[in-house]
């Protein structure tokens, strides 16, 4: 059985992110998407709230399971039998920064996690959680660059303002 992880903060999980763990779920028979909290991250969303819109947005999805986790990601990885882990990539920069982090990744879990990097659809190539984080604090409609189930939640940030 084959099984990856994809890992990051998804704050918030974008079209972006959803275009790829889709197409990850294609290529593995289970896919674990962690939300991995980052102490050094300052999010807009506390780190439940993103695990509970990570498994709205892929509930159509049997072979996901969304979970959280503090810590390295290579280490969650090894626990939970992965053999690959997946990235994202919307230019030539992610795949830079992408392939050093593969690099450590490798050395940490002692060559027995692969990177597997999957680019982004040329339609999502200019949404990172960035941009929609800004969208969000301004009040704008983000439902061109987010999954319904995130696009809900930044309606209700905006009526908490």
């Amino acid at each position: 059985m084959s099984i990856a992880v994809c890992g990051g903060s998804f704050d918030p999980l974008t079209l972006g992110h959803l275009d790829v763990i889709e197409r990850a779920a294609r290529l593995f028979d289970t896919l674990y998407v962690v939300v991995v909290e980052n102490s050094e991250k300052r999010t807009l969303f506390p780190a439940e709230e993103r695990v509970d819109m990570a498994r709205e947005a892929t509930a159509h999805l049997s072979n996901v399971v969304v979970e959280r986790h503090v810590g390295l990601l290579s280490e969650y990885a090894l626990a939970r039998g992965a053999s690959a882990l997946v990235r994202g990539l919307r230019d030539t920069r992610d795949f830079e920064e992408e392939r050093r982090i593969a690099a450590v990744y490798t050395e940490m879990s002692a060559g027995r996690l692969e990177s597997v990097f999957l680019p982004t659809r040329p339609e999502y190539a200019f949404i990172s959680s960035t941009v929609v984080r800004e969208y969000i604090k301004y009040c704008r409609d983000i439902s061109a660059l987010a999954p319904p189930a995130v696009a809900r939640r930044a309606a209700e940030y905006f009526r908490k303002r």
